[in-house]
């Protein structure tokens, strides 16, 4: 009906939606008068009244006044703060479901992003979790004060309130344990806690990371500076009530900034790291290494990276975006040479320190862009025959993406944790490669979140 092409939903107007498909974020999407609806906490095939609360160009957002047919995976959500949180979005989504909405977002990149003929394509089933609750190997809970009391969590969903989480389901059971803690020794010792208003007070945030295979715990206070009252007395309260702690470090931020960590570490007591175990690999953690939050899930992840590159003990690999080293060591076994390139010099020394420690004598670690790299290498003649990249959410460097297509390496694996920006970078590879298949992992049971490796071959041209 043409009628309807003038006619904009109008904010606070109530009308009946049917969700068609859940949206990156993990909202419904319905359709209204052929303008798109997104709509937090509702499911695919329910039919909605909603609220507009939010007007775009483009499109409208609402709030569910009332559903009228209900999913079938519809269930309780398990956590009593899922509501405020905005941590999780999908603990309304009965599990199994959650694998096969979260294998359709990928589908539905692909068919926006790229010009493939998608139904074609093989793209496998999500891996999920045998027990996808208590995942979480690390916590960062901002405190506050509030009538005398110490709180500890997470700022609730578009607003500046935070929300005090006794217990977060999708946090390991002793990171949870850590924050309770920590939160009670600070109240105990009535230690000055940051106001974000007044910007008076010393401790902004605690940081509790465990190692899920080892069981060592690590606890981080990050204060607004460096002189911390009680310091004695806080370090004895931990070890005493938690004597699982094997590492107590402070870590300095005074910033006006989201940013949680600031330069400035220091280790109070024990250790300066915990360990982790990855299948057959150590790794030393210090406060501020990016580690996978999902272990269990990380071993099957790579464990796909491993069989997508099937290697033969012939080939040269490059680990882009090599952070510590973790994916190129998982390869290294069954590679001539692996060489890794991170913009973060730290990562680079821990990337070399975890190649040395495993004994591996065929990699090589070197800070810079692998775009910048990677040409120098291949002008010296080596070439390599596997790319794996695992890139931020924003994807692949356009310049880096155009080196690949210069460079020609056999094989790409390509590692998202964007399903948008990996169809973006699939079309302009498409030129020269084919996907192989698609594997999507679930990283993040009840977030919106998926991982996905993607096999991409060299054409074979005429």
């Amino acid at each position: 009906m043409k009628t309807d092409q003038g006619i904009k939903i109008q904010l606070k107007q109530t009308f009946p939606l049917t969700i068609k498909r859940l949206g990156i974020n993990g909202e419904g999407v319905g359709y209204f008068k052929r303008q798109v609806v997104f709509v937090p906490g509702a499911l695919p095939g329910e039919e909605v009244v909603v609220e507009a609360t939010n007007i775009n160009p483009k499109y409208a957002e609402a709030k569910i006044k009332k559903i009228r047919v209900k999913s079938p995976h519809r269930v309780q959500p398990p956590c009593s703060f899922y509501e405020q949180c905005g941590g999780c979005q999908l603990q309304h989504l009965q599990y199994g479901q959650q694998l096969k909405e979260k294998r359709d977002i990928i589908i539905q990149s692909l068919e926006r992003h790229t010009k493939l003929k998608v139904d074609q394509l093989d793209i496998r089933e999500t891996i999920g979790m045998e027990n996808p609750w208590g995942y979480r190997n690390k916590s960062s809970f901002q405190v506050a004060q509030k009538n005398g009391r110490v709180l500890a969590g997470l700022y609730g969903m578009n607003s500046h309130q935070l929300i005090d989480i006794e217990h977060c389901a999708v946090q390991h059971s002793q990171t949870n344990e850590a924050v309770t803690t920590v939160k009670a020794i600070l109240q105990d010792l009535q230690i000055p806690i940051y106001n974000e208003k007044t910007r008076k007070g010393i401790v902004r945030t605690i940081v509790a990371r465990v190692g899920v295979e080892t069981g060592e715990l690590q606890v981080v206070l990050i204060t607004t500076q460096k002189d911390l009252p009680k310091k004695e007395s806080i370090i004895e309260e931990i070890q005493k009530r938690m004597p699982k702690v094997k590492s107590i470090v402070q870590n300095i931020n005074g910033e006006k900034t989201s940013l949680i960590f600031g330069t400035e570490t220091i280790s109070l007591a024990g250790e300066e790291f915990i360990q982790e175990t990855l299948g057959d690999l150590q790794f030393e953690l210090s406060a501020r290494t990016f580690f996978q939050l999902n272990p269990v899930q990380t071993v099957k992840l790579y464990d796909e990276v491993k069989k997508a590159a099937s290697l033969t003990g012939n080939e040269k690999v490059v680990d882009a975006y090599c952070g510590v080293g973790t994916i190129g060591l998982w390869l290294a076994d069954q590679a001539a040479e692996v060489r890794g390139m991170d913009v973060i010099p730290e990562s680079i020394e821990d990337a070399k320190k975890n190649a040395n420690r495993h004994g591996f004598t065929n990699t090589k670690y070197v800070p810079g862009k692998a775009e910048e790299v990677l040409p120098k290498w291949v002008k010296k003649g080596w070439k390599p025959d596997v790319i794996v990249v695992d890139p931020p959410r924003t994807g692949l460097d356009n310049q880096l993406l155009q080196t690949i297509l210069q460079v020609k390496p056999e094989k790409l694996i390509y590692v998202s944790c964007n399903p948008s920006t990996l169809a973006k970078d699939i079309q302009t590879l498409s030129s020269k490669y084919r996907v192989s298949y698609i594997q999507p992992v679930d990283m993040f049971p009840h977030t919106a979140h998926v991982e996905v490796v993607a096999d991409l071959e060299l054409k074979m041209l005429n």
